[in-house]
This record gives structure tokens, sequence and C-alpha cells, in this order.
């Protein structure tokens, strides 16, 4: 299962500090960061990127919010890729 970071409600740059420590704590795993603004979305992916990550952004679906509002939300998922940072 990926670590998951909820970072809906906040502003940057708590989002992206908040994905440092998920990479440096996950490893090799995949982690789900879910924001709810577009410069979070941006400044995440960026960050994420430029640790060497892969990086796939997508509207957040009522099935992975588990139950919560989604509303102008979205998931993006980093996958570290070996020997990245």
């Amino acid at each position: 299962m990926p670590h998951r970071v909820d970072a809906r409600g906040l502003s940057c740059p708590q989002p992206v500090v908040l994905t440092q420590k998920a990479l440096q704590d996950a490893g090799n795993d995949v982690i789900e960061v879910i924001v709810d603004n577009a410069c979070s979305l941006e400044n995440v992916t960026r960050f994420a990127r430029s640790k060497g990550c892969a990086v796939e952004t997508a509207p957040l679906s009522h099935a992975e919010a588990e139950g919560e509002g989604v509303d102008g939300c979205y998931i993006i998922r980093i996958t570290p890729r070996a020997g990245a940072r």
C-alpha cells in the first residue's frame, strides 16, 4: 500500500515539506499526495521531479478519498527511481 500524505487545506511550502519527509521515510515505495489547490499541485510535482521521481497527477476520485470531499482535489502519485534523491 502506498504511503499517503493528505495535504488538503495546507498552503505552500507545507505540502512540499510533507512530501520531502514522506520520500525520506518511504524508501522506494510509492507515495500518494492529496492536495486541494493548483499551486500545491505544481510545487509538489516540480519538487518530486527535481528529486528524480516519476510523477503522475489526476483529479481525486471518491473511491480514492475514502468518502471525503473531493471537489478541486488532486492526487499526485510519486514513484522514486532507484538511486534518486
